[in-house]
């Protein structure tokens, strides 16, 4: 498979999950509000959603998908040593499985200094917000389990290159949210609160009955055994932990975020950085989460096959691609912040002070969104090449870097101090991570990236001050009913678009089908 194929498969479906993820996030606070309930089930869902993000998507994706592809093999004759691949998977779900399952039991009974050590008991102190969260934790601490044992499988699916499979798995857990919300939802917001909290261990069993079905669909699933400690899977846990906390740098920021704004700020702050995180992730999943999943196994090929200007100019390309999409997200979403939350929130017991707070939150939060994006380019030249302890440090000065912002910017800045730091941290990271690449001699921009970037920005100036003009007269239509709501979007979303690629297109910022030919080449 393509790279380009290979990333829009992951990107598509990941938008897909990520829109019908928004539908989610607009009856959550059409629901829940941004209130007590809010941010009691939003702390308790971090800390499986962090885990999920640290392990099942960063660590397994860095470190098992590599050796579990070695195993694979490309034999002359095109065939794949499938039962190889999967006998390696049996050994690492062998040893996971326990861990997980006694770290997923001691959370659950240690929930209450667990959720106070989150959130200090909160800014507030109400015993009544620290039970409330402490039950919700409970209730959702078994999905981490859940989804890395999916992870597991669905690691192996992409060695095999069936990325659709895993990558369709998200939009399981939208769904039933959104069920729960339309069904099952209670008749207040601590009811409904509980209500989503089991509905995510749900989720987590039908996401890992998904798994399950498509490796016995490709022939390679993996059965029981029991653990054993072979070298393979020394070489395995000795790369998970640095992996998981090089590529769950950003998410890790987001959890002291959520830590610092329960404890330190008033009530709400945890729900306007969710809300307006959540916007971020939905032009991330676009593009940046797709292309780095598909550039991982293909920079590992080149790279093992000695061809090291061919892996270069891959990420070249991929950079590139990224970036001609990454800018006009950045640039909308901060300009157009205010009608955007107004036309997707704004409603039932989610405020119009409550919007105002939130895209005041997105508007900073998008300054690191090409940042965002960047780091899942990056980090493949570093773990394609089994070096997953660079991206940890340079991810642990990062988080640094955001611990001090946060407790530096949350008091004048409240909320959007926050998210401030959580956007510097992200541009120190991919600062960091470029220059690595570039001293060893594993990365240099070549001069299509060094013509094209520049005038990507000036374009995404030039559609700046398009949309800009826009936002005043369309607020008032994006508080409206559900019609002027979808109308107030499409001018916004239409407007950013033409203006962008049009102002692209005129100072020749991007040459799509050139892009597109080059990542086709590089087989995955």
């Amino acid at each position: 498979m393509s790279l380009i194929r290979a990333a829009t498969t992951v990107g598509g479906f990941t938008l897909l999950s990520r829109v019908v993820g928004l539908i989610r996030e607009m009856l959550m606070a059409r629901f829940l509000g941004a209130g007590f309930a809010a941010d009691a089930f939003l702390v308790a869902f971090r800390l499986p959603n962090l885990f999920r993000s640290l392990f099942a998507e960063g660590a397994f994706s860095a470190a098992f998908v590599p050796m579990v592809s070695a195993r694979l093999g490309d034999r002359p004759d095109g065939q794949r040593n499938v039962a190889a691949a999967v006998y390696f998977t049996e050994q690492a779900l062998a040893l996971l499985l326990p861990i997980l399952l006694i770290f997923t039991l001691v959370v659950m009974i240690a929930a209450v200094p667990v959720v106070w050590l989150m959130t200090g008991g909160f800014e507030d102190r109400s015993p009544e917000k620290l039970e409330l969260t402490v039950l919700l934790t409970r209730l959702t601490f078994p999905y981490l389990m859940l989804i890395s044992l999916a992870s597991l499988l669905g690691g192996l699916l992409n060695a095999l290159g069936r990325f659709w499979v895993y990558a369709a798995a998200p939009i399981i857990l939208n769904l039933v949210f959104i069920a729960g919300f339309i069904w099952f939802r209670g008749d207040d917001p601590v009811d409904t609160a509980v209500m989503q909290a089991a509905a995510v261990t749900i989720a987590g069993i039908l996401q890992l009955l998904w798994l399950v079905w498509g490796c016995a669909r490709a022939n390679a699933l993996p059965r029981l055994r029991l653990p054993k400690l072979t070298p393979g899977m020394r070489t395995l846990l000795k790369r998970i932990g640095p992996a998981a906390l090089g590529a769950g740098a950003t998410q890790i920021n987001l959890l002291i975020s959520t830590l610092i704004a329960a404890r330190l700020l008033p009530q709400g702050s945890v729900a306007f950085l969710y809300y307006a995180d959540r916007l971020n992730q939905l032009a991330l999943g676009m593009i940046g989460v797709g292309m780095g999943v598909a550039l991982l196994p293909t920079m590992g090929r080149l790279i093992g096959a000695g061809n090291i200007s061919a892996a270069i100019h891959q990420q070249n390309r991929a950079i590139e691609f990224v970036l001609l999409f990454a800018i006009p997200a950045a640039t909308g979403l901060v300009v157009a912040a205010e009608p955007i939350i107004a036309a997707l929130f704004q409603q039932g017991e989610f405020t119009a002070s409550d919007a105002a707070n939130t895209a005041a939150a997105l508007q900073v939060f998008s300054l690191g969104l090409p940042a965002y994006m960047l780091i899942k380019v990056l980090t493949p030249g570093f773990h394609a090449r089994g070096d997953t302890r660079t991206p940890m440090r340079i991810g642990l000065l990062a988080i640094l870097v955001n611990l001090a912002g946060n407790l530096l910017l949350s008091q004048p800045f409240a909320h959007v101090g926050i998210a401030l730091a959580t956007a510097i941290s992200a541009w120190v990271n991919v600062g960091l991570l470029w220059w690595s690449l570039h001293r060893r001699g594993d990365f240099a921009v070549d001069a299509a990236l060094s013509r094209a970037a520049p005038r990507m920005l000036l374009a995404g100036m030039v559609m700046a001050a398009a949309v800009w003009m826009l936002v005043e007269p369309l607020l008032a239509w994006a508080s409206g009913d559900a019609l002027s709501r979808i109308f107030a979007l499409a001018i916004l979303l239409s407007a950013g678009a033409i203006s962008y690629f049009g102002a692209g297109y005129l100072v020749k910022a991007y040459d799509l089908k050139q892009i597109v030919g080059a990542l086709k080449r590089g087989k995955s």
